[in-house]
């Protein structure tokens, strides 16, 4: 068989691990953070601590208020919203304070996420250690990640006019775009780490390669669906399984006009879809984990599927232990993290299926 070599560029091998690794370490990194920053604004929403702080300040508002004056003035911005007017007016400062420093980490987290993407790349960059076809998607990724800044005081707003919720869709989209960041940051990294992955090399692959599209696919779609559940505060109904209050399809879930709009505005439908698509989500990789073992491909497919499998029934147990804990907080943000740790399963598979040398389908 001929060995696959990897392009050159200015006279070197960029796609070799050695030479790619430092990167790759860097991006994992940045994937740790950004897996983090899921967590906390998963228990800054559960917590009730997102519409604390009215404000947007990049950069300068990275400080938090530093005397009792400050205080007392960020506190009168939060009584002016419809939060505390109809849900928190007998709030004091101590109690704001509580909530207020959820919100401000997440704000935090957020732009440390920025300076540590950043200043690595502009040094690379000026060290000349990225390949010229690796520029663009860096730098992508840098401008994706501002823009999740903005998504994220966009659905922030959403809560601060006239009803004390953000909305389901912004939040969907502000997790969404979360979850997209991270799957580019890990599947950029694995490229760097492993090039040619041995699994590629089995033409059984490409077809595998199509159902696990589809599994991620469906994941994303889960996902927006549990973001929808969690805006909606869907989760504190029909808290029990596998039935809804005594019907596998409660008699309300048709209750809007038109019907269409059920799925994405009933708290019924919205939770009986999230159920809906996490089991079918499950039988759909645990099919792929299938499919792949008795493949027998070489390289590590084969273990990978088997651990994608294993997390995804962990977070269809998960979902369903938040839902009957009435969505206690500590199982909340798990369920959270397993959704990521879900993509991580599914994005590393791909990797490792990806065809190399064959022909592309």
């Amino acid at each position: 068989m001929t060995a696959i070599t990897a392009p050159a560029i200015a006279g070197k091998d960029v796609r070799s691990p050695a030479s790619t690794r430092p990167i790759a370490y860097w991006l994992l990194v940045c994937c740790a953070m950004v897996f983090a920053m899921a967590v906390i604004g998963a228990i800054t929403r559960l917590t009730e601590s997102g519409l604390s702080m009215v404000e947007w300040k990049p950069l300068i508002g990275i400080l938090p208020p530093l005397s009792e004056a400050e205080w007392t003035r960020v506190f009168g911005l939060y009584q002016a919203t419809p939060e505390f007017r109809i849900y928190n007016s007998a709030m004091d400062l101590a109690a704001f304070k509580r909530i207020f420093w959820w919100e401000w980490f997440h704000r935090l987290w957020g732009q440390l996420i920025g300076f540590v993407f950043l200043i690595p790349f502009l040094r690379f960059w000026v060290n000349g250690r990225i390949p010229a076809d690796l520029w663009p998607k860096l730098a992508g990724l840098f401008l994706l990640g501002g823009l999740q800044g903005v998504i994220g005081w966009y659905m922030v707003k959403s809560g601060l006019v006239d009803r004390p919720e953000v909305s389901h869709y912004r939040l969907a989209l502000h997790l969404g775009t979360a979850i997209l960041i991270y799957g580019l940051l890990l599947r950029t990294a694995l490229g760097l780490l492993d090039p040619l992955p041995l699994a590629g090399w089995a033409t059984e692959s490409h077809r595998l390669r199509r159902h696990a599209r589809w599994a991620l696919g469906l994941t994303g779609v889960t996902i927006v669906w549990g973001a929808f559940v969690a805006g909606t505060d869907a989760g504190l109904a029909y808290n029990t399984f596998p039935l809804m209050n005594g019907h596998i399809v409660p008699p309300e879930v048709g209750n809007l006009t038109p019907w269409w709009i059920n799925v994405v505005e009933n708290t019924a439908a919205i939770q009986l879809t999230h159920r809906a698509l996490a089991l079918l989500t499950g039988v759909v990789i645990l099919g792929l984990a299938l499919r792949v073992w008795v493949a027998h491909l070489p390289g590590r497919a084969g273990r990978v599927a088997l651990l994608t499998a294993a997390m995804v029934l962990v977070q269809i147990g998960l979902g369903i232990a938040t839902l009957l804990s009435f969505v206690w907080i500590p199982l909340g943000a798990a369920h959270q993290a397993g959704a990521i740790l879900l993509v991580s399963g599914l994005v590393w598979l791909l990797h490792e299926l990806r065809p190399v040398g064959g022909p592309k389908r």
